[in-house]
C-alpha cells in the first residue's frame, strides 16, 4: 500500500496528472479522481498503478476567477497560485490527511455568471473557495457561498463583502486613504476621475471623491464602460476639464487603453491609476512608455517583496514564467486555509472560519498577516503608491512618502 504522501508527489511530479486549466478545455476536472490526463498516462492508469483507495481521499476547493476572458491574464494568475499552494500541501500530505483537489470556477469577470458559478462549485462539494477576485462578482455569490457552508477566502475589495469569510488582500476603506493623500499632495483645485461602473471600481471613486470634496477639491466624474475599443473621446473630455490630477479606477483593460490615448496626447498631468489596474497584462497591453506616464495605488509585483522570495522561485520553476501580483495572495489564502484545517484535524465549516478569523502573525508570502475577526478583513498590509520600471515591473515608488 502506498502513501498519501507517495502517490501526491507521483502526480505532482507527473505533468500529464497534475490538476491544470485551460481555457479551451471544457472542464479540466471532467475525470472523478480531478486529474488532467494528456499523453501516454491517464487517470485510469494512474488508479491502476496506485490504488484508488489512497486518491478518494480528497477534499475540493475551489478557484474562482476570471480565468478566461478579457482578465484571464489576472485569472490564470490567481488559478497558478492557488495550484502551487495545492501542490506543495498535497506533497506534505494533504490537509487530515486528505488531497486538496481544485475545481475551477470561471467567472470571467461576469456578475451575471457569479451564481451559476458558485452553485456549481458547490454541486461539486466544494468545502472552501479562493475567490472571486471581482467585487462585482463576490456581492452576488459570497453570499450564496457562505449560506452554504463554503468557507470563502476571497480576494474581493469591496467593503460590501465585508464579514463574508476572510480575505488577506486590501480592502476598499484601505485603499482609499493613501490614494486620497497621493492626490492631495499636489493641492488641486479641480480633479477627473475616469471610472468604471462595477461594483469595486465605482467604489473606490466614491469613497475618493467624498473625501477630496470635503477638503474643498471639486471632481468632475466620467464614466468608463468595459470592452470598448477606444477611449480617446472620454480621455480628452476629461483633459478638456483642465484637472490638477487624473484619476483612473478602471480594471487593467480599460486602463491600458486610457494609458495609450494619454501618452498620443502627451499629457504631463499627474495620474493615479486605481489598484485594478495593477497587472502584467497593462504593462504588456499599454507598452512601457504608456505604462510610465502615470503611478498606481496598488501591492507590487512578488519579486518586490522581500517576504516573497520562495514563493517567485518556486513560481518561476513550477511554470516557468514571472508571477504575477494577485496569485502570490491566492497561494497565501490556501496555505493560510491548510494550516488551520491541519491543526483542527476538519475541514468543517465552522471551526475553520472561526480559526481564520482569530489568524494573528501568520507569515506569508505577502508578508504579515492578522485578521480583524470581525469583519475578516486583513489588519496590515503591503499597500504602496507604485510605478513601472524600465523592465516593466511594478516597484514602490521610492519618490513618494508611503
Amino acid at each position: 500500500m502506498f502513501t498519501i504522501e507517495e502517490v501526491a508527489f507521483f502526480v505532482i511530479r507527473n505533468p500529464a496528472l497534475t490538476p491544470g486549466y485551460s481555457e479551451h478545455h471544457a472542464d479540466p476536472f471532467e475525470s472523478p479522481y480531478g486529474f488532467e490526463a494528456s499523453g501516454s498516462w491517464t487517470w485510469r492508469s494512474a488508479l491502476d498503478t496506485f490504488g484508488s483507495a489512497l486518491l478518494s481521499e480528497r477534499i475540493k476547493v475551489a478557484v474562482e476567477a476570471p480565468l478566461s476572458g478579457s482578465q484571464a491574464n489576472n485569472g490564470q494568475d490567481i488559478w497558478r497560485g492557488a495550484r502551487l499552494a495545492a501542490e506543495q500541501i498535497n506533497q506534505a500530505g494533504g490537509v487530515d490527511g486528505k488531497l486538496i483537489q481544485l475545481v475551477a470556477a470561471d467567472d470571467q469577470a461576469d456578475p451575471a455568471r457569479a451564481l451559476p458559478v458558485a452553485k456549481r462549485a458547490v454541486a461539486r462539494g466544494a468545502v472552501a473557495v479562493v475567490g472571486p477576485y471581482n467585487s462585482s462578482v463576490g456581492v452576488r455569490n459570497l453570499p450564496f457561498y457562505a449560506a452554504r457552508r463554503v468557507v470563502p477566502l476571497h480576494l474581493t475589495s469591496s467593503n460590501e463583502t465585508d464579514g463574508l469569510g476572510v480575505t488577506i488582500q486590501p480592502k476598499n476603506s484601505q485603499i482609499s486613504p493613501p490614494e486620497v493623500d497621493y492626490i492631495e499632495s499636489f493641492q488641486p483645485q479641480r480633479v477627473a476621475m475616469l471610472v468604471d461602473p462595477s461594483a469595486y471600481t465605482s467604489g473606490m471613486a466614491d469613497r475618493n471623491q467624498r473625501a477630496l470634496e470635503a477638503g474643498g477639491v471639486e471632481v468632475l466624474r466620467l464614466e468608463v464602460r468595459e470592452g470598448l475599443s477606444d477611449y480617446s473621446d472620454v480621455v480628452s473630455q476629461a483633459l478638456e476639464t483642465k484637472p490638477d490630477v487624473l484619476y483612473v479606477s478602471t480594471y487593467y483593460p480599460e486602463g491600458a487603453s486610457i494609458a495609450r490615448d494619454l501618452e498620443a496626447l502627451q499629457t504631463s498631468l499627474p495620474v493615479l491609476f486605481g489598484l485594478a489596474n495593477v497587472d502584467a497584462a497593462f504593462v504588456a497591453e499599454a507598452g512601457l512608455e504608456a505604462s510610465q506616464i502615470g503611478v498606481f495605488c496598488g501591492v507590487p509585483d512578488p519579486s518586490q517583496l522581500p517576504t516573497a522570495s520562495d514563493y517567485v522561485e518556486d513560481y518561476i520553476t513550477r511554470y516557468n514564467q514571472q508571477p504575477g501580483v494577485w496569485g502570490t495572495f491566492a497561494y497565501d489564502s490556501l496555505k493560510l486555509w491548510a494550516q488551520d484545517g491541519e491543526r483542527l484535524n476538519t475541514v468543517a465549516y465552522g471551526p475553520v472560519l472561526q480559526a481564520l478569523r482569530q489568524t494573528r502573525g501568520y507569515e506569508g508570502q505577502t508578508g504579515t498577516i492578522s485578521i480583524d475577526p470581525i469583519t475578516g478583513n486583513r489588519l496590515v498590509l503591503p499597500l504602496y503608491i507604485l510605478e513601472v520600471n524600465d523592465a516593466g515591473v511594478f516597484e514602490i515608488d521610492q519618490g513618494v512618502a508611503q
